[in-house]
């Protein structure tokens, strides 16, 4: 891969990307559609060589082009460049990124004079929702452009490192669950990978190096440091006071976020990683209700993050909440962020889940990130390819896990500490890993050690039917034991959790007065809380969903009735 400098030859830009679905992708609006558009819009008019938007900084909104020519581009932090396609009158410049005014994810210079219709990011959401047949084109082409992006295979921000290395992991794993493009450059094989580790002084600690499209290069960033760098992470005013502040973005705060914001609710969503919880690690969901050949965690939370921004809400991912003020003192709710920035909201839904539970094993945060995981994607599915693997749960998720690891890995090693798995898992994924030949159950057994040096390289277990210690040449452990709620954050706020930590909701409590308390509002009146994080929820992505939508008719009566004057 060379690092010089390219300039895109816009005769060759449509033959850089693929677009299996070109004409929904980039569909060419008729004179008719685009006068239903103008009254959300302005004319605005650019030179010839003049930046419509530039990746890294924050677009502007939708442009749809009236007359001339605008050459779309990708490009990384190396200078590399690809062209992506010509657009002309009738066509429209933007993609999902957009509804919400984030970055540019490419570039787009004026081919000559050029007039355009500029729609920002409220108009652009109001246009979807006001002209419905038109709005599902335009989303249609936003969502697939994104995609085409990711798998176009240049832009975005560069991972410099062994492929075998375990924050290499982590930080792909974040870009890819945030749905950013981005690119891998291993310096043992790229010429230019080893000149920039080389440039840096760059040891094993520092790697990876990532290579931002601005230039910027971080040492082995974490997840809030690289998503700052990239613009990932939108802005809000400071006297701004939403209606409704959801805390998780798993199947429940996502519902919660489409259901809220779509009958006129202002929402602020936040994660501390990426969206979709534990159920967007997920490889196949295959009992969701209206999916008979299952569906990816990844892709059901992707669309329920669509369809969020198109309402409105904002999300603002990854961001982690530190603490909540229930006093009230600035007449709302008060949220503190880890980055040391404060938000308001007249309510909260808790929807923050569950953190992936630590069992006792000796030396386990030693390898976290370097052999040990608590999810399982194709991106560490790769790391294991044709090797022996040991996964521990006996739970759906563990199911889920073992089956789609072994089509890369060469043996599953399912180790159970109970002595079967119909009391834990259900019926299907039984049956399919007991058809799967190399998926190998032990049960009574639970890991007790690990070792290696600077990753895992092997694993020791026992039966806990006796004594014996046996060992396991294995590169990665994966770990699927329970998780416990993640309710630090609300403590000294008052809302009451069980004995578990799990937030206790529907109850009457002295804060409540004596007025009915709605079956999902917690200890605290305005707080609710809703999925895994609940005391008493079913632990299934159909019910989260549900409590999601459920639980913004209490949103409604509470906001409705603390509206009203005191009598």
């Amino acid at each position: 891969m060379s690092a010089d400098n390219t300039t895109a030859d816009p005769a060759t830009a449509t033959n850089s990307f693929a677009f299996p679905r070109h004409e929904q992708t980039f569909p060419t609006l008729m004179p008719h559609e685009i006068d239903r558009m103008r009254r959300f819009g302005e004319v605005v008019f650019f030179k010839h060589g003049e930046a419509l938007f530039e990746t890294g900084k924050p677009g502007p909104g939708m442009f749809v082009i009236l007359s001339g020519e605008v050459v779309i581009t990708q490009r990384d932090g190396l200078g590399h460049v690809s062209p992506v396609i010509d657009q002309g009158p009738g066509q429209f410049l933007a993609e999902i990124g957009q509804l919400s005014g984030r970055v540019a994810l490419v570039d787009g210079h004026a081919e000559g004079d050029v007039e355009t219709l500029l729609i920002p990011p409220d108009k652009l959401r109001a246009l979807l929702v006001a002209e419905a047949d038109l709005g599902e084109r335009i989303m249609r082409a936003l969502i697939l452009r994104r995609v085409s992006l990711i798998q176009g295979g240049v832009g975005g921000p560069v991972l410099i490192g062994p492929v075998s290395l375990g924050d290499m992991a982590r930080l792909q794993s974040f870009l890819a669950r945030n749905g950013q493009p981005h690119n891998l450059l291993d310096p043992a094989t790229d010429k230019d990978a080893a000149d920039l580790v080389a440039r840096y002084s760059a040891s094993r600690a520092d790697l990876p190096l990532v290579v931002c499209p601005d230039g910027t290069v971080l040492r082995n960033p974490t997840e809030t440091a690289l998503a700052m760098a990239m613009g990932m992470i939108g802005h809000h005013g400071p006297d701004k006071v939403y209606d409704v502040a959801v805390v998780g973005s798993g199947p429940a705060g996502l519902a919660t976020a489409v259901y809220a914001a779509s009958e006129g609710l202002s929402v602020a969503v936040f994660d501390s990683r990426a969206y979709g919880g534990q159920a967007g690690a997920s490889a196949r969901i295959e009992n969701y209700l209206g999916f008979p050949t299952g569906i990816s965690g990844q892709a059901l939370a992707g669309r329920a993050f669509s369809q969020a921004q198109k309402f409105g809400a904002e999300m603002l991912i990854p961001v982690s909440i530190k603490s909540l003020d229930c006093s009230k003192s600035s007449g709302a709710f008060e949220l503190a962020t880890q980055c040391g920035r404060f938000l308001r909201a007249r309510s909260i839904v808790v929807a923050s889940g569950a953190r992936y539970r630590r069992p006792e094993i000796e030396n386990l945060d030693r390898f976290e990130g370097r052999g040990v995981w608590y999810w399982a994607s194709p991106i560490e599915a790769r790391l294991c390819a044709n090797q022996d693997v040991v996964l521990v749960g006996g739970g759906n998720s563990a199911g889920q896990a073992a089956v789609f690891l072994s089509g890369h890995a060469r043996k599953v090693y399912m180790m159970i500490r109970g002595g079967g798995l119909g009391s834990s898992m259900s019926r299907y994924l039984i049956e399919r890993i007991e058809a799967t030949p190399n998926i190998e159950l032990i049960f009574n057994a639970e890991v007790v050690g690990l070792e290696g040096s600077e990753t895992l390289a092997r694993v020791r277990w026992r039966s806990r039917l006796g004594p014996d210690v046996y060992m396991l040449d294995v590169r990665n452990l994966f770990l699927f034991v329970g998780a416990d709620p993640a309710t630090g954050w609300l403590e000294g706020c008052g809302v009451k959790v069980d004995r578990a930590g799990f937030v206790l909701t529907g109850v009457q409590d002295g804060q409540n007065g004596e007025r009915p308390v709605p079956p999902l509002e917690t200890t605290v009146p305005g707080v609710f809380a809703v999925g895994d994080v609940r005391s008493g929820s079913v632990k299934r992505v159909g019910g989260a969903i549900g409590e999601g939508a459920q639980v913004v008719a209490a949103l409604h009566g509470f906001l409705g009735d603390s509206a009203k004057p005191a009598l």
